[in-house]
């Protein structure tokens, strides 16, 4: 089976516990690091090489776009799904413009950024 590495970016320290909580407990998916902010997360994602990042979009520093747009230009084949509060069609619009795979609202059922995160990464090793 493989085992997906996951990095979790989110400026809420409980956030990211939970959501790396809820990848921990699924069989397919290790949590190799968090972050607090988008520029932590690019230091982070070049050493630790995941191979997925899950990001919020609101965050001091630099918020989830300007993290993403960066992150395409460094590592293009890593995807990044945006779990954010403020995910509607124009958010979604600017996530997948700025290279993003997926945008996931945080309202939504957890489950959800799980089963997403399964469905980006099948169809990145098809």
């Amino acid at each position: 089976m493989t085992v997906w590495s996951v990095l979790i970016v989110d400026d809420s320290t409980a956030i990211r516990k939970v959501i790396s909580e809820l990848f921990r407990r699924e069989g397919d998916f290790e949590v190799c690091g968090e972050a607090e902010n988008g520029q932590d997360a690019i230091e982070k994602a070049q050493r630790l090489k995941p191979a997925l990042i899950v990001t919020d979009l609101s965050m001091p520093v630099m918020n989830g776009l300007e993290e993403t747009r960066i992150l395409k230009k460094l590592m293009p084949k890593v995807p990044v799904i945006l779990y954010s509060a403020y995910v509607d069609k124009i958010v979604e619009k600017e996530a997948l413009a700025a290279g993003a795979s997926a945008a996931v609202p945080k309202f939504d059922a957890v489950s959800l950024l799980v089963a997403r995160s399964r469905q980006v990464l099948s169809e990145r090793a098809a």
